[in-house]
């Protein structure tokens, strides 16, 4: 018999991440445009006493934008236009103004950072999710194309997943591993002489150092990221889901 926990026919449908910067983007464009407007009227004007009411009703709007909709209606204009809306881990409804302050001042500081719990949590939650126990939803259903949601990810409910501790610690003795081995990538781009010693010591590097540089420290974080989420979907040797090791043996 499998351990997998069953889907139940009325769960939600939770926003892609690709959704889900969708909606960053609208309210970016509708934030920057009112910005743009503010600052037109202002020199249009020519008037300081209007120049500083149009500021701070522009600081006003930027920072009650999304805490308030979101409060209210449930989602910003960029959360509706694609589909979206935050609902309340506790009451399924929208969630409180304090609740929407608090996800945008860590979304606000963390940035797309935020965002790489997605793929670690069975609902697919961003950082700013889970610290304000919230969700984002497909709003209809009806309207959304499949390439749009995900359902919850049943292995993260599987009674065979390790336990977070054991997970979170095959995941460190990971991490050391990369490190170990970028430490020794670095010593030998330097022995190699991939990087002068201008670059190395001065900072002082050439536009190929650069992208040596940053395609190293892309790789690095790439694998890191890597390693975190196969290591909490129990993907990884010493923390594998016992059913699959059991499978995997026969």
């Amino acid at each position: 018999m499998s351990n997998y926990v069953e889907r139940k026919p009325d769960e939600p449908a939770y926003g892609r991440f690709s959704q889900r910067i969708r909606a960053v983007v609208i309210d970016w464009i509708i934030m920057m445009m009112l910005l743009v407007t503010a600052v037109f009227v202002g020199i249009s004007t020519n008037s300081d006493r209007i120049g500083r009411v149009l500021g701070f009703a522009v600081l006003g709007i930027w920072l009650l934008y999304e805490p308030l909709l979101v409060s209210v209606a449930g989602s910003t204009i960029g959360h509706y236009r694609t589909n979206l809306r935050v609902v309340d881990n506790r009451t399924h409804g929208n969630i409180s103004f304090i609740k929407a302050v608090v996800r945008v001042i860590i979304k606000g500081v963390l940035g797309i950072y935020s965002f790489i719990t997605m793929a670690t949590t069975s609902r697919h939650q961003a950082l700013h999710d889970l610290l304000t126990r919230s969700t984002v939803q497909i709003r209809d259903l009806s309207k959304a194309s499949p390439h749009h949601y995900v359902h919850a990810r049943m292995e993260l409910l599987n009674p065979a997943m390790p336990s977070a501790w054991r997970r979170m610690l095959v995941i460190i003795v990971y991490l050391a591993a990369v490190f170990v081995v970028a430490l020794l990538v670095v010593y030998g781009i330097a022995w190699a002489r991939l990087l002068s010693d201008a670059c190395l010591t001065r900072h002082q590097c050439s536009l190929s150092e650069n992208f040596v540089q940053w395609g190293f420290g892309l790789c690095w974080i790439g694998i890191s990221i890597l390693c975190i989420i196969q290591g909490w979907r129990g993907r990884l040797f010493g923390c594998r889901i016992e059913v699959e090791r059991t499978q995997g043996s026969r």
